[in-house]
């Protein structure tokens, strides 16, 4: 349980919650509130953390990471094209497919399908990394791949809903929010969860991103690949002190109504945004502005390749450095529009979809796993790189893969994580899970522990029980910890 709860007992044992201590002060908050953002409104302020990764308040067991990046592959990547090699399909290339199939999302199978695409081992390991990557492969000796991850749903939707919270409806807390109500930022000037808009909002729209049942200022703040990196950023008024005048009297306002209201989490949830936006307008422009970075940092995550697409996907790379290094906790990238709207969801030209997306995000990726190494923050930071599910080993029609959420690959660097090796399998076709198959739930459980969180401790009581992120069920993967 964070102690952000109000049922939480360090709140609650003198008999004064904090939702109670905002409706006894009635219109005197806004003032009070006023006061103490004008008091920091000059800059930005620094992280509270002093860097390090021991225990901190709210956490169960000594921490190894402080932060994640969630670098999100949107469609379904192939795993037999990407991080699973798999020399029986190059060898069976165009014969009938030698498993029983299961029924696919568009029922349009076709014979094996080998893929296009060489493996070569990389770095000191020897890990195979298709040469869709040659960059992240240049990194290989930082990756865990896990070739055994397994979805239970084999449809966009859900399967995004999953993979970001654990339940295959809408409506259910993403892992962010979980790891922001647990741990919070750490600067009071940014949230502690943000997602950098790429151009693509995944299947299921900005729900997978959402608080659910937490208290809603728990929900990501998404930010756009541009600047302004946030709508309004800007001021509308004429002077600063028109515009404290406003918010005083919104605030005065908004504590009239929990005075009426009582105990009402949306209404605190918009006073505390209200706030936390107040103070973005100094912060958000300082921590996206990349113009202070060197052209030898600009040019590592590929700001001056050809592809505008590279570039766009470095400049969020570059802004999720930036972000981290000033506390905030949790940040998820989306994909940019490479292959227009088709994301990574080859069910047909898979060629050319995997090719210009992986052109898109290859050296950006390697670009940040080397800047976090040479800044001595990837030892502190979860690396995530994933989709909602693979790709089938045969084909659809003669050109495409369909949806497969029996077997598929995901990695994991730094915060941590093992480095240069592989956990668990499909079989020979790289089709279903064979060794050590690892659930969603698993997944995540491994995230929260690496932040020093136990998935069976951090709950919340919605609906009349305490509900966690991996629900009933996870398992911490132990063989993937340093």
């Amino acid at each position: 349980m964070s102690p952000d709860d109000p049922s939480h007992p360090s709140l609650s044992t003198h008999g004064l919650s904090r939702r109670r201590l905002l409706v006894d002060s009635a219109l005197g908050f806004g003032a009070l509130a006023l006061t103490s953002l004008l008091q920091g409104s000059g800059s930005t302020a620094a992280p509270t953390s002093t860097g390090s990764t021991g225990p901190r308040s709210g956490t169960h067991h000594r921490a190894k990471a402080r932060n994640v990046i969630f670098l999100y592959m949107d469609g379904g990547v192939s795993q037999v094209d990407t991080f699973d090699p798999k020399p029986r399909l190059t060898r069976e290339d165009g014969k009938p497919f030698g498993l029983r199939m299961e029924p696919t999302q568009f029922e349009d199978n076709g014979a094996t399908l080998g893929s296009p695409w060489a493996f070569r081992p990389c770095g000191q390991s020897g890990l195979p990394v298709s040469e869709l990557f040659p960059r992240v492969g240049s990194c290989a000796d930082d990756l865990c791949v896990i070739r055994s991850m397994v979805s239970r749903f084999s449809e966009h939707n859900a399967a995004n809903y999953f993979l970001h919270s654990g339940s295959g409806m809408a409506g259910r807390p993403s892992m962010g929010a979980w790891a922001n109500y647990g741990l919070g930022s750490e600067n009071r000037d940014l949230p502690g969860y943000v997602v950098l808009d790429g151009g693509l909002i995944p299947s299921g729209g900005v729900d997978c991103f959402g608080p659910g049942f937490l208290p809603a200022s728990h929900q990501a703040s998404l930010l756009r690949n541009d600047l302004p990196a946030l709508a309004n950023i800007q001021p509308l008024e004429a002077t600063p002190g028109l515009q404290r005048d406003k918010l005083s009297s919104v605030r005065a306002l908004d504590a009239a109504s929990l005075t009426r209201l009582g105990k009402h989490d949306a209404l605190e949830a918009a006073i505390a945004n209200a706030e936390l936006a107040f103070r973005m307008q100094m912060s958000v422009p300082e921590a996206t502005a990349i113009s202070g970075e060197s052209e030898a940092t600009r040019r590592l995550y590929g700001l001056d390749a050809p592809s505008e697409h590279t570039r766009a996907y470095g400049r969020q790379c570059l802004v999720a450095r930036r972000l981290i290094e000033r506390g905030v906790r949790f940040v998820e990238l989306t994909c940019t529009r490479a292959h227009g709207n088709a994301r990574w969801d080859a069910h047909g030209d898979l060629r050319n979809n995997h090719s210009v997306n992986a052109r898109a995000i290859d050296q950006p990726i390697a670009g940040l796993l080397t800047d976090l190494k040479a800044r001595g923050l990837l030892e502190e930071t979860v690396v995530l790189w994933s989709g909602e599910f693979g790709r089938t080993p045969f084909a659809q029609g003669r050109d495409g893969r369909d949806h497969n959420p029996h077997g598929f690959s995901l990695w994991m660097a730094g915060g941590g994580i093992r480095g240069g090796m592989a956990y668990g399998s499909t079989d020979e076709y790289g089709y279903k899970a064979a060794e050590n198959p690892v659930e969603i739930h698993d997944l995540h459980a491994t995230l929260l522990h690496l932040l020093g969180i136990d998935h069976e401790r951090l709950t919340y009581r919605f609906g009349g029980r305490d509900h966690r992120l991996t629900d009933v069920h996870g398992r911490v993967i132990q063989a993937v910890l340093a």
